[in-house]
């Protein structure tokens, strides 16, 4: 992956158009596709996102299509902007007719992990495009900040830090900057993990709680985190980078953050039931926490935000009880 390479953003989401907007303004050609034709064929039109990101215009050269066909013979370098539910059927999907021709590199933008079977993104992404590099990019970015170009730092993780360097290159703007590093584990897992954090603190803040409990909630949120992480083989010092502490405190307090805004709602009474069928856009973060919560079971590992969240979005407890518990939860020492 040497010079200027044909870059496809799958997934026609906020997300999705900031990333591709981010390329095509780089100067490198790229393509959007997005599953709906009618709205694909909307966006070509108007040059904006109107759906899931208004007011950001949409470059002219950005080429956009439903036509999967088209795009994997197209694309040499494949960026998957799709929940973390749908991307093995979305790689699947780019896979036939792909057939036997293997692009660059394929690369997550997505925030979580399997479902029913608690595998990263990249894995995902491994098994469904055999023979291709996969990275996985995540840090504190909102996509309407990055679309109105405003100062945000991401990591890429990847195995090829060579291909990683490339891909870096790519994304990297004066408005845009692209850290890398070779723990995918530490990145994929502490990007799902402040997920389900953010959800506690959009209780807190449906609560009626102020800054105090979210700043302790933020703390031992990460503390959960890092315990969590050592254990799934992850490097501490990644936790405490971008993809976890940097995410976990922006998705935490930022009125973007549709995790944090969910966890609000249900703090003020509504059923999560009624609100994700509201939603236009997914919060990982409600997936999440099953997933967090079975992984920590497998090894051992406390995670009492995570199980109090998991409570209340999946057994029906109310938020300011599972709040009290945490706060009348033994002694213990901070570093315990």
């Amino acid at each position: 992956m040497v010079g200027a390479v044909n870059v496809v953003v799958l997934g026609g989401g906020g997300w999705g158009t900031a990333i591709a907007r981010l390329v095509v303004q780089k100067g490198e050609p790229a393509c959007l596709w997005v599953r709906d034709p009618v709205q694909a064929a909307a966006l070509a039109r108007d040059h904006e996102n109107r759906k899931y990101l208004p007011g950001v215009r949409i470059p002219p050269d950005l080429l956009i299509t439903a036509d999967l066909d088209w795009v994997a013979a197209w694309g040499e370098a494949f960026m998957f902007a799709v929940p973390s539910l749908a991307m093995r059927a979305i790689a699947r999907r780019v896979a036939i007719p792909l057939g036997t021709r293997a692009p660059a590199a394929a690369v997550s933008l997505a925030k979580g992990i399997e479902q029913d079977t608690l595998k990263p993104m990249t894995v995902v992404l491994a098994e469904e495009l055999p023979g291709v590099p996969a990275f996985a990019l995540s840090g504190p970015s909102h996509a309407e900040e990055v679309g109105r170009d405003e100062p945000t730092a991401v990591v890429l993780a990847g195995v090829d830090l060579r291909l990683g360097g490339h891909i870096q290159e790519t994304l990297m703007t004066d408005r845009f900057r692209v850290y890398l590093t070779d723990d995918v584990r530490g990145v994929e897992y502490g990007a799902t993990m402040k997920n389900v954090i953010a959800v506690a603190a959009g209780m807190c803040d449906g609560l009626g709680h102020g800054d105090n409990v979210k700043g302790a909630l933020v703390a031992r949120g990460l503390a959960e985190m890092v315990r969590l992480a050592s254990q799934l083989g992850c490097q501490r010092e990644t936790l405490f980078g971008l993809s976890g502490l940097g995410d976990l405190v922006a998705t935490c307090t930022s009125r973007h953050s549709r995790n944090r805004a969910v966890g609000e709602r249900v703090g003020r009474g509504e059923k999560v039931s009624d609100i994700l069928a509201g939603m236009s856009m997914v919060a990982e973060g409600v997936f999440a926490a099953q997933a967090v919560r079975s992984l920590a079971r497998a090894h051992g590992v406390a995670v009492p935000i995570t199980e109090a969240v998991y409570d209340v979005l999946y057994e029906g407890a109310v938020p300011a009880a599972k709040l009290a518990e945490l706060m009348h939860r033994p002694a213990k020492d901070e570093r315990a």
